[in-house]
């Protein structure tokens, strides 16, 4: 891997982003309604690999129900306002009408509200009632205290989510999560990250961990990479990240581990450069969050935006380009790759003459940086 000089005492490793590499057709094409886009965890079947980030401009229970039968996943956030709220839509609406200058202040005053687990269990329940697979997500320091509650309210799978999550958590305050021993003893599937190197992400495959969610800071909604001067050019992490699926392979005996690429997806171009590096789904947030028919309304937020302490993101106006079904199957009726996700995804693979995204993981790539204008 080549280095490059940052002064006399310091070398660093050239990453990459999605706008700096390119997917290469190779000799054969094939007709994109042959191309098979699916694929499983566990033993759950989707008809596409989206999955629909756990935000509340994002997601709601209705929204969880209608990806489902799209042939996606929803994961409903079980410390958003559907938890600690009975009327969350009122507060919805507040936050979407929020001047800017107020919006953080307002918004950590809003998620102070403790979470309910009687809301938990109501809204997992909701979901359940429909018939689509049920998935909730929590924070590694939320895990512990209602990880019982969601497990009894019949959750298919659990996500682990923070900014980024690793197998070894230090701390001299408070006891650590240990995700071996509490994967090791869950019944159902756990998804658990951010990570963006090859040994947190070896680690966490090595704590049991179904699936490993790539990424840190990249989304449109975060700003990490101004507050803590942390970044990681999502295309060389989730390639580091499917390095280490490939060698934890061998090391297993023959278990396989997900990538799901989590952040820096605005395009459907970011999503096939996704795969194309080894991604085998995507969890999307803006660019779901641009749907009329999700809870926020044009707007965009996650859960740095409104952290206590130290909020790392903030509630940016992404506009709307049309519904769910819309961004997802078209028709797009802009050529910016923000709609007809799937489509742009089976042409991309039916040009490059691949048929499922397991053999699509095998295109050739370059490094062919697009300055956009």
């Amino acid at each position: 891997m080549t280095e490059v000089e940052i002064g006399v005492a310091k070398r660093a490793r050239r990453a990459y982003a999605f706008d700096d590499i390119a997917v290469v057709p190779s000799r054969r094409t094939r007709d994109p309604r042959d191309v098979n886009v699916g694929w499983s965890i566990d033993a759950f079947q989707f008809e596409t690999p989206i999955i629909a980030a756990p935000m509340d401009s994002v997601v709601s229970p209705e929204t969880a129900i209608r990806i489902g039968r799209l042939g996606g996943l929803g994961v409903l956030d079980l410390e958003g306002v559907w938890t600690r709220y009975d009327d969350p839509e009122a507060v919805l609406r507040e936050i979407r009408e929020l001047p800017d200058e107020v919006a953080t202040a307002r918004m950590q005053e809003i998620y102070a509200a403790p979470i309910r687990p009687e809301l938990v269990t109501e809204r997992l329940a909701q979901i359940r009632a429909a018939g689509v697979p049920v998935a909730g997500a929590l924070s590694p320091q939320r895990t512990q205290d209602l990880y019982q509650t969601v497990v009894d309210a019949g959750v298919d799978i659990f996500v682990i989510r923070g900014t980024t999550v690793s197998a070894e958590h230090v701390s001299k305050s408070s006891e650590p999560l240990n995700l071996k021993k509490f994967i090791y003893e869950l019944d159902v599937p756990v998804i658990v990250g951010g990570a963006s190197t090859y040994t947190a992400a070896l680690h966490l495959m090595r704590t049991g961990a179904a699936g490993v969610l790539v990424g840190f800071g990249g989304g449109a909604a975060s700003t990490t990479r101004t507050s803590l001067g942390i970044h990681a050019p999502m295309a060389t992490a989730l390639a580091d990240v499917a390095g280490a699926r490939r060698d934890y392979l061998d090391e297993s005996g023959g278990r396989y581990v997900h990538v799901i690429a989590d952040g820096g997806l605005g395009t459907s171009g970011d999503i096939v450069k996704a795969v194309a590096v080894g991604a085998d789904a995507v969890m999307l947030g803006a660019a779901l969050a641009r749907a009329t028919d999700v809870p926020g309304g044009g707007y965009h937020w996650g859960a740095e935006a409104h952290h206590p302490e130290l909020p790392r993101g903030r509630r940016v106006q992404v506009g709307s380009t049309g519904t769910l079904e819309n961004i997802l199957f078209g028709p797009a009726p802009t050529a910016d790759g923000q709609a007809n996700l799937i489509g742009a995804l089976r042409r991309s693979m039916a040009t490059t003459g691949y048929s499922d995204l397991k053999e699509f993981q095998r295109v050739e790539v370059v490094v062919a940086p697009y300055h956009k204008q």
